[in-house]
């Protein structure tokens, strides 16, 4: 095994002074803005969108349908590898590599909120306001997938942790932007419940495309990182027009496989339904294998345009075999696997308790006012101020150590629940868990994108960490799925402790690589 890997063990500073200090550094108060940038159009697409359709007198039905529009975020590793070798005209040879590709999704941000405020869902046609939030999805993931490259390729190991934390905030302040302030902004212009105003909305989504300004203005005085300086090979696509021509055809197949899938969805259901009478584990799985059907479909439209010659296949395995392989060069057969299951299990419990955490609160008896005032805007504060301390504590310590911390906080925090639980509707001990799970969620958050970007070759920045972000959340999806079932059948107390024992091979396994790499 090869030792050029970026090491998991970032510099330990000798003082808590050079690490807040570090807080200071123009990447670092970079990432901040690139975060906000980040975190607006997310909620554009879920929440803010979701009532915005509903005071429109849109069906619930066809509501749920604009979620695929951010689908774009699973998939990332699909178009990663054009974001890292595909040359931009002008943008490129003008900005940079990252730069040029970072202006480029975000001028499309700001189109595809623009285009959605000028689209009056109770009038007009949805289809158009279904393809400006594809758009908007794609493109947001877009610029998630540049500002996780540029983050790691613009500073030294030492500096990750902070740069992570740094972007954790930005982005919490970026959803908090999209989520309470468009709605109370759409409130504030008229648009209340049964009173559709069009306007307020047009209103607010405009001001949403202004805000994301901020990152605009922050890609054009950020400068270009220099890997090459860090021994790092520049990557290169020579048939730039054929690899176009792949990704098109298997985000058409993909697209195309789920959609046409749909009946057969639908009669699967009702022919299984008697065999499988757990609706939510019927559900999940005929969705997962019209996934993998679409999957499928996807790949062999790509292969059709390799085996009828348009496309290289060298080039299709530089771009998509030769970052796999180089992680399991750099790591070993054993320790990558290893890390990958660590990097799929690690927040797990979070996610989990996360996926029912409102409902349960509302179970309790706490009002929406309460649940949006302590649950959201104290517990943001909390999840800022987690971000920032682990990033501080990363630098101070080691990402390794404050990795392990962070992963038994998020277990012990879920035994808290346990509490609120049996002590019912009490607002003190609500207030006390948010602040206890919001900050070690912030501080678990920061260090493991810093883990997680040490992770990476950044020979191979883009697609790596695509890969790993989109394998991170990947089972706690799968397995938050079926919390609601889980609690129907045992009740909130076995099920928060459920989750914080999820926590335990978590621990084993930092505790496991933290050992193995020291042999290294």
């Amino acid at each position: 095994m090869t030792t050029d890997n970026r090491p998991l063990k970032t510099e330990i500073v000798t003082s808590w002074r050079d690490s807040i200090v570090a807080l200071r550094h123009p990447r670092v108060v970079s990432m901040l803005f690139l975060g906000i940038s980040a975190g607006i159009p997310l909620l554009l697409i879920f929440s803010s969108l979701s009532l915005w359709l509903r005071e429109a007198g849109v069906d619930r039905s066809a509501v749920t349908y604009f979620s695929w529009a951010a689908l774009g975020y699973s998939f990332k590793f699909v178009w990663a590898p054009l974001v890292d070798s595909l040359r931009l005209p002008f943008l490129t040879a003008a900005l940079g590599r990252r730069r040029g590709w970072l202006l480029l999704a975000q001028l499309m941000i700001i189109l595809a909120i623009g285009t959605m405020a000028f689209i009056d869902p109770a009038t007009q046609t949805l289809a158009a306001m279904a393809v400006a939030a594809v758009l908007l999805g794609f493109s947001s993931a877009t610029q998630d997938i540049v500002i996780d490259a540029y983050r790691i390729e613009s500073a030294e190991d030492n500096l990750q942790a902070l740069m992570s934390s740094s972007y954790v905030a930005g982005y919490r302040i970026g959803m908090l932007i999209a989520g309470a302030g468009a709605l109370y902004l759409a409130s504030y212009l008229g648009s209340i419940g049964e009173h559709y105003d069009y306007s307020a909305w047009q209103s607010t989504y405009l001001i949403m495309a202004a805000m994301m300004l901020i990152g605009v203005l922050t890609t054009l005085c950020i400068s270009e990182p220099s890997i090459e300086r860090r021994d790092a090979v520049l990557p290169t696509m020579g048939n730039n027009l054929g690899f176009l021509l792949l990704f098109a055809a298997a985000i058409v197949g993909l697209i195309g496989g789920y959609s046409l899938s749909s009946e057969l969805a639908q009669f699967s259901k009702s022919q299984l339904s008697p065999v499988i009478t757990n609706h939510y584990l019927l559900s999940t799985v005929v969705e997962l294998c019209r996934l993998l059907l679409a999957l499928l479909v996807a790949t062999l439209a790509a292969k059709s345009l390799i085996g009828i010659g348009l496309v290289d296949k060298t080039q299709v395995q530089r771009a998509y075999i030769e970052p796999v392989r180089d992680f399991f060069q750099r790591y070993g057969l054993s320790l990558a696997w290893i890390l990958l299951a660590l990097v799929g299990l690690y927040r797990v419990s979070d996610i989990v308790l996360g996926v029912i955490s409102n409902i349960f609160y509302q179970d309790l008896g706490f009002s929406k006012t309460t649940i949006a005032n302590v649950v959201k805007s104290f517990g943001l504060g909390m999840t800022i101020l987690g971000g920032f301390l682990g990033g501080i504590m990363a630098v101070r310590f080691g990402v390794m150590r404050i990795l392990f911390l962070g992963a038994v906080l998020s277990s012990l925090t879920n035994l808290l629940f346990v509490v609120l639980a049996q002590a019912g509707q009490d607002i003190s001990l609500l207030y006390m868990v948010i602040a206890a799970d919001n900050l070690s969620a912030g501080l678990a958050s920061a260090a493991f994108i810093a883990f997680l970007s040490s992770l990476t070759n950044i020979s191979f920045t883009a697609m790596q960490y695509a890969i790993f972000s989109s394998l991170m959340t990947l089972l706690p999806k799968i397995f938050g799925g079926y919390s609601g079932s889980i609690v129907e059948g045992i009740g909130y107390e076995p099920f928060f402790l459920i989750t914080a024992l999820m926590g335990l091979p978590v621990l084993l396994l930092i505790l496991w690589i933290n050992k193995r790499l020291k042999t290294v």
